[in-house]
């Protein structure tokens, strides 16, 4: 691997390392929607949602279709959907394991 591309990786992780920005992309995954949509969905202030779509957009995340004064935002790069729905899957897994570990320790705990 070459230093441009460990670098160019590295950037792309951490502009998905916010929890916003995960929520966006998880949102517009599922459909297209604009930006008091996607507000509302993962709970932040439109303005600050289109903060991070200017983000995922310069990055090439997601793109966006206008009709008329209305614009609607997609999650357009195949390889980040898929590596996020991995990263998600991943998590989820691990949270079980961990919750499963806890349950089994308390379980001894208790008399």
């Amino acid at each position: 691997m070459t230093d441009a591309v460990a670098g160019a990786a590295k950037d792309s992780l951490a502009l998905l390392a916010d929890d916003t920005r995960l929520k966006i992309l998880w949102v517009l995954m599922q459909d297209e929607a604009n930006v008091g949509t996607i507000a509302e969905l993962v709970g932040a202030k439109a303005p600050a949602v289109s903060q991070h779509l200017a983000k995922l957009r310069m990055a090439k995340m997601v793109d966006v279709r206008r009709e008329g004064t209305f614009a609607y935002y997609r999650a357009c790069d195949d390889h980040i959907m898929r590596m996020l729905v991995d990263l998600l899957d991943h998590t989820r897994e691990e949270l079980a394991a961990q919750a499963a570990v806890a349950s089994r320790m308390k379980k001894r705990q208790t008399p």
